[in-house]
């Protein structure tokens, strides 16, 4: 699954100053990334560091970044129409993998500018979130829509493949991005951040691969064999509900928590009594 990484503004600001080199600009970025301990391992060690390098080049050539927005949902959405539109193969997969994962680069690109010219804008973070969800919903209707011209499944049920995809797909990020909002909503009501649990793992990374928008992007290499990818994408798809549903309750619980009362908060002062009444 995409990313939920926030995507800056488009706010004014000064050119970046002459004397500093690509390298440095990356370097600088390298030292200020999110904190996101339950990112999967392509979007964590791969999209991530590739982003970085696109954000640093976005800086230097004094682009904003909603125009990388604007890039990243341009290759996303001429992956997408090819898929939709053409005749499977192997060339028509490796165009299709290629789009998606630049247009996914430059999607962990636009939060890392935002953050080298300062800081996000609400104004951003909506045009990120819009894109990201458009592209989620669009990429499994392509496949529906590609199943339903050209692969031989055998049963029209199998169609019910991609739409449960769309339906797990949006639902999951929908959740992430709730979960953020509730949180940030009761740390401004606290004066307190919540604690975030969990600190970054190899591990935990590598297991929770198969909700990786990155796999789902090169998985689209197996195009040109119709029946071996919707094998693939079936079983991801079967990956993705089970973990939905796992984290729904997990998710469930964590906004439970900030409901129960804080046994650090202040009591409430005890009215004096005043003796002459």
């Amino acid at each position: 699954m995409p990313s939920t990484t926030t995507a800056g503004p488009d706010r004014a600001a000064t050119s970046p100053p002459t004397r500093e080199r690509y390298g440095d600009v990356v370097a600088r970025l390298a030292g200020a990334q999110k904190h996101t301990p339950g990112a999967p391992a392509y979007s964590r060690y791969v999209n991530r560091p590739l982003g970085r390098r696109l954000a640093a080049a976005g800086y230097l050539a004094g682009l904003t970044p909603n125009v990388i927005t604007g890039i990243s949902a341009a290759f996303s959405f001429a992956g997408i129409a090819v898929l939709a539109l053409a005749r499977p193969s192997w060339w028509s997969g490796i165009v299709v993998c290629l789009a998606l994962v630049v247009g996914y680069a430059f999607d962990a690109a636009d939060g890392q500018l935002a953050r080298l010219r300062g800081g996000g804008s609400h104004a951003g973070e909506w045009l990120d979130h819009m894109v990201d969800a458009a592209k989620i919903t669009a990429l499994h209707l392509a496949v529906l829509i590609a199943a339903y011209r050209f692969f031989d499944l055998g049963s029209a049920g199998w169609l019910l493949v991609p739409i449960g995809f769309v339906l797990v797909a949006n639902v999951m990020f929908f959740g992430m991005i709730l979960n953020d909002l509730l949180r940030a909503r009761q740390a401004a009501k606290t004066g307190t951040p919540v604690a975030r649990d969990r600190k970054p793992s190899l591990l935990r990374s590598l297991l929770v691969v198969p909700t990786d928008y990155g796999l789902l992007c090169a998985v689209f290499l197996l195009l040109g064999a119709s029946s071996v990818f919707f094998t693939v994408y079936s079983l991801l798809f079967v990956a993705n509900a089970a973990f939905m549903a796992l984290a729904a309750v997990k998710w469930f619980r964590d906004m439970a928590s900030l409901d129960a009362p804080r046994t650090d908060a202040p009591r409430p002062a005890t009215p004096r009594t005043d003796p002459a009444r």
